[in-house]
C-alpha cells in the first residue's frame, strides 16, 4: 500500500459489524469512514473520497447493490458482504458491478487480501 493513506467507505446496518469493520480497516493503515445506511451515506455526500466501498447486501432502505448501481461513474471499486449467501444475492452483486462478495462471519485478512490485490491494479 501506498504512504497516502486511502479512503474505505463501509455501509453496514449492524453496528458491531461496522464498527468491528472500521477499526480493522484503521489498524490496517486505511481512512475508514461508516454509515447505517445508504440513505445516510448518500446524505454526506462523500463518495468524492471513496478509494473503495465495502457495502452490506441486505441494508434497511436502498440495498448494498442498489446503491452502487446508482452511483455515476467513475465509482469506486466495491466489496459486498452478506449473510444471506445464495444465487439471488450473488446474482443482484453481478448486476450491480460488484467483483467480490464475502459471506458473513469472514476472516478480517479475507478482507485485507482483496483491498490489497486492489491496490495493485
Amino acid at each position: 500500500m501506498s504512504d497516502t493513506k486511502k479512503t474505505i467507505v463501509i455501509v453496514e446496518d449492524d453496528d458491531g459489524m461496522r464498527r468491528a469493520l472500521q477499526r480493522l480497516l484503521r489498524l490496517a493503515g486505511y481512512d475508514a469512514l461508516a454509515y447505517e445506511s445508504a440513505e445516510a451515506y448518500s446524505a454526506a455526500g462523500g463518495i468524492e473520497s471513496a478509494w473503495c466501498l465495502v457495502l452490506d447486501v441486505q441494508l434497511p432502505g436502498v440495498s448494498g447493490p442498489t446503491l452502487y448501481a446508482r452511483l455515476v461513474e467513475p465509482r469506486p471499486p466495491a466489496i459486498f458482504i452478506t449473510s444471506h449467501d445464495n444465487e439471488t444475492t450473488r446474482l443482484a452483486v453481478a448486476n450491480a458491478g460488484g467483483l467480490h462478495c464475502l459471506v458473513k462471519p469472514f476472516a478480517g485478512t479475507d478482507l485485507l487480501r482483496i483491498l490489497a490485490a486492489l491496490d495493485t491494479q
